[in-house]
């Protein structure tokens, strides 16, 4: 039963900001910069687990890797908008450079002992 009641509040969850941002971009991009996933991700990994340590590293690679994600958010815009890209092709060159840009963190965190 858990897992079904974690994809139905998952599903609804990407329902209610697509709605939302129908009606105001603004508010549609508060509620979707939300930690809602990771709050749901790590209330469900203590339930099941009830490892603080797992818990805590999970937390941990959720910030670092939070910061490359912006790039994405950065990109978009700025290839849909001033280079006037399709929005299918702004959305793949943008999510290829988002992830070139966490391989890249995951390096830089290695370089100081940091291990994810």
């Amino acid at each position: 039963m858990q897992p079904l009641i974690k994809i139905l509040l998952s599903a609804l969850l990407i329902f209610a900001v697509s709605e939302i941002a129908k009606r105001s971009s603004l508010f549609g991009a508060l509620v979707a910069s939300l930690p809602t996933v990771s709050m749901l991700a790590m209330i469900w990994l203590w339930r099941e687990t009830r490892d603080a340590v797992r818990l805590a590293r999970f937390s941990t690679g959720v910030f670092w890797l939070a910061l490359p994600s912006l790039v994405l958010f950065a990109l978009l815009p700025a290839l849909l908008l001033r280079w006037n890209f399709s929005f299918p092709v702004a959305l793949a060159l943008a999510s290829s450079a988002t992830v070139v840009t966490y391989f890249a963190m995951l390096a830089f965190l290695k370089s100081f002992g940091v291990q994810l």
